[in-house]
């Protein structure tokens, strides 16, 4: 990816936080770091300094991390962004299990490339091999848990994906050319939490609509499981067999979110936090999704008026793929309410002071679930069984999907399951910014058309982010309905 200069200059001098992530400054004098666009730091003359897409690529051309901006704490750059969709896709993966699963040839092969191709889109778009990013955001979130929480170093080790804590040690001193204790040394952490309790801060790019945010997920939280109160998200959460909760709270002065983390195994906080990122889209690029959809006078008058409005996604695919499900041809109110019943009958009980009383059913517990007394059609709880139980069989994955094209086709391969839900589904769970549920009611009555192909047509114009025009239209329709949306199952 090749950066404008001048662009980049004029973030570095004026400290822009709209560029936070997007691009990494190295300073050639002195220490030879490299920084955000944010940092503190006194400006370098630019003669001394060089712009790097990524903080892999600032690490592999031999400069180290900042410790006083911690280039860790940045909002994730962009997946989108210049690249390539199979760079996207790839970077997806590295996000959500680093290369875990087979390193670069296992990775390439589930993206049909060759992984000599893969790197080379690497180092083309990114500057940086696939190898290089996923070890860079190892080390990132190895910082982040020494910094912001007291694990044992054994357990950081751990939990940021190092096989052994001589690795880590040696990683960390390599990097940032101190021990991991002298680096806690360094850092400023306040209060002492419960155990296994972890408190972080994670940055977004502003502007980020929060009440926005919340104005969505509030009437759509499932009892039981969710809940919206006083300014912050909650949920019940279950990773790995393991079950815990999470808070989520706007942290304004900092530009992130602050996020609480009750869970007993510390080697899932890195998939944990990276699904946290996901679920509040804090890696969008507001800049370029306005100037995307600035030319509709109807998006750029919302937009000026309520700008940085994201795209929720969600803590489990098939959960959402169940709630969209429940929400077909009812109102948002009437589709929580079945999902209330749904958890209370099948859900796995689970008791916390902040009112979470269950985690979610699982596919394996739908799948044959006889859900006659839960008051929906018996056609809807038929659909239900067919995706638990194409789940469970791996006919259909709605985690690491590589190809959203071939993941929307086989949802509406299954009965009951039609357009709307499948593109709503994609826009959710996978982070899709051009998904794009055309056949929405609601999208409909907010620009007074009168047919999905009329919606289509018009929305051409909004590609790649037809996901956020979504969420702006939709505000549009609540505005104009006394009563939740209702949508129609294509």
């Amino acid at each position: 990816m090749e950066l404008d200069w001048q662009v980049c200059s004029r973030a570095r001098l004026s400290r822009d936080a709209r560029f936070d992530g997007k691009f990494f400054i190295a300073v050639l004098t002195g220490s030879r770091v490299y920084c955000r666009s944010i940092c503190p730091a006194p400006t370098a003359k630019e003669k001394n300094v060089r712009y790097y897409p990524s903080a892999a690529a600032a690490a592999e051309a031999g400069f180290r991390p900042c410790l006083r901006c911690r280039p860790e704490c940045s909002p994730g750059t962009p997946a989108w962004l210049g690249t390539p969709s199979t760079v996207s896709r790839a970077l997806r993966l590295i996000a959500e299990s680093g290369l875990a699963d087979g390193g670069v040839e296992v990775l390439a092969e589930r993206l049909g490339v060759g992984s000599r191709h893969l790197r080379r889109l690497f180092l083309q778009h990114l500057g940086a091999t696939p190898s290089a990013v996923a070890q860079t955001r190892r080390l990132d979130f190895a910082k982040k848990l020494i910094d912001e929480t007291s694990l044992p170093m054994s357990e950081v080790a751990l939990a940021s994906g190092f096989g052994c804590v001589r690795r880590f040690n040696a990683s960390i001193r390599k990097v940032y050319q101190r021990t991991p204790t002298q680096i806690r040394h360094l850092s400023r952490q306040t209060g002492i939490l419960p155990q296994n309790e972890y408190f972080f801060r994670l940055r977004f790019r502003p502007p980020y609509n929060w009440n926005g945010m919340l104005q969505f997920l509030a009437p759509r939280a499932t009892p039981g499981v969710e809940a919206v109160e006083s300014g912050s998200y909650r949920r019940s959460i279950s990773w790995n067999g393991s079950h815990g909760w999470l808070e989520v709270s706007l942290d304004a002065g900092n530009n992130g979110l602050a996020v609480r983390v009750q869970f007993g195994d510390p080697r899932s906080l890195f998939s944990i936090i990276e699904r946290i990122r996901a679920m509040f889209d804090l890696n969008a690029d507001w800049a370029a999704i306005a100037q995307g959809l600035a030319a509709d006078p109807v998006l750029a008058m919302r937009m000026e008026a309520n700008p940085g409005l994201r795209v929720p996604g969600c803590w489990n695919g098939f959960e959402l793929a169940v709630r969209a499900i429940l929400g077909q041809q009812i109102t948002v109110k009437g589709a929580t309410a079945l999902a209330g019943r749904l958890v209370r009958a099948f859900g796995q009980p689970f008791s916390v002071s902040s009112g979470l009383t269950h985690i979610f059913p699982s596919p394996e517990v739908l799948a044959d679930a006889r859900m006659d007394g839960l008051g929906m059609p018996k056609a809807r709880t038929e659909t239900i069984r067919a995706l638990a139980r194409a789940v469970c069989d791996g006919q259909i994955s709605i985690e690491g999907v590589v190809d959203s094209k071939d993941f929307l086709a086989s949802m509406c391969e299954l009965p009951g399951i039609g357009k709307w839900t499948a593109q709503y589904v994609a826009m959710r769970a996978l982070g899709e910014p051009d998904a794009f549920p055309s056949g929405d009611l609601g999208l409909l009555r907010a620009l007074g058309l009168t047919s999905p192909r009329e919606l289509e047509q018009r929305a051409e114009a909004w590609r790649p982010w037809r996901a956020y025009a979504s969420m702006y239209l939709w505000t549009i329709a609540g505005e104009r309905q006394d009563r939740p949306l209702t949508v129609t199952a294509r």
